[in-house]
């Protein structure tokens, strides 16, 4: 599944989300929310995360820049199971971590979703939106 959208979910009281219909099957059996750049949560679903873990595994343990990135990752990570409606608790350190308020922005970016607060993805949309549509070379090999 590749995971597209933004859609504007509110944190309830006991720190959980209700998961955008879409992404909804893709998740149900589990997921693992994880400390993502620009103080994010990123969203894995099981499958994806067991794949990237594959990935983290083969990185040279020699490599300090490695170490520290495979360190901040995993630590922060958390699996978790949506409930019957389609909720999933975000522990209270990835919470702060991402600074989260009621008031989140959740997004597909294909092999994972991200959990925003609303006002930090505005700020951080604004920003990029300029420099997105700027553009003139081939920021991804082969896309264009």
């Amino acid at each position: 599944m590749v995971f597209l959208g933004s859609y504007e979910p509110k944190l309830d009281e006991k720190g959980r989300v209700i998961l955008p219909a879409k992404f909804r099957e893709e998740l149900s059996s589990g997921l693992v929310l994880t400390r993502g750049q620009e103080r994010c949560i990123y969203v894995f679903s099981a499958r994806e995360f067991e794949s990237m873990s594959d990935k983290i595994r083969q990185a040279p343990v020699t490599s300090k820049q490695a170490r520290d990135y495979m360190r901040v990752f995993l630590s922060g990570a958390s699996a978790e199971t949506p409930d019957k409606q389609h909720r999933v608790t975000i522990p209270a350190t990835l919470r702060a971590y991402a600074g989260l308020d009621r008031d989140l922005t959740v997004i597909g970016t294909g092999s994972r979703v991200e959990i925003w607060d609303a006002t930090a993805w505005q700020t951080y949309l604004a920003e990029q939106e300029a420099a997105f549509a700027d553009t003139a070379e081939e920021v991804i090999p082969g896309l264009f």
